[in-house]
C-alpha cells in the first residue's frame, strides 16, 4: 500500500513537502528526500552552506524562514554526488520524524 509522506513546520504545521512513498518520495538512513515538485520552497531558502559527506557528496542546507526569523538546516540538498548515490541528486531531504523545526507526519 502507498503511503503519503509529509513534512511540516512546528511553528505553523505548514506543510513544506508531500508525496507519496516510491513515487516522489524516498527513505534512505532515516531521511525522506523528495522530488523538487513535492517541496513547497516558498518559505525555504537554499544556503551556500554545504556538508560534504565522505559517502554521498556536497549538500547544501536549506533554511526555514519564518515571521520570527530564521531557522538554520532543516533540509538539505546534494547537488554533487558520489557514485551509487545518484538518486539523491537533486532531491530535497528532510529529516525523519520530529527535530527542532520539522515533524513528519
Amino acid at each position: 500500500m502507498l503511503r503519503e509522506i509529509s513534512i511540516k513546520a512546528k511553528h505553523d504545521q505548514a506543510t513544506l513537502a508531500k508525496g507519496v512513498e516510491t513515487q516522489t518520495v524516498f527513505r534512505l538512513e532515516g531521511n525522506w528526500y523528495f522530488d523538487q515538485a513535492a517541496v513547497d520552497m516558498h518559505n525555504l531558502r537554499v544556503t551556500e552552506r554545504t556538508y560534504v559527506c565522505p559517502h554521498k557528496g556536497t549538500c547544501f542546507w536549506i533554511d526555514l524562514v519564518t515571521d520570527n526569523g530564521t531557522i538554520a538546516d532543516v533540509a538539505w540538498m546534494y547537488t554533487v554526488v558520489k557514485p551509487n548515490y545518484e538518486h539523491i541528486k537533486d532531491k530535497i531531504a528532510f529529516y525523519g520524524g520530529t527535530r527542532h523545526a520539522t515533524t513528519e507526519a
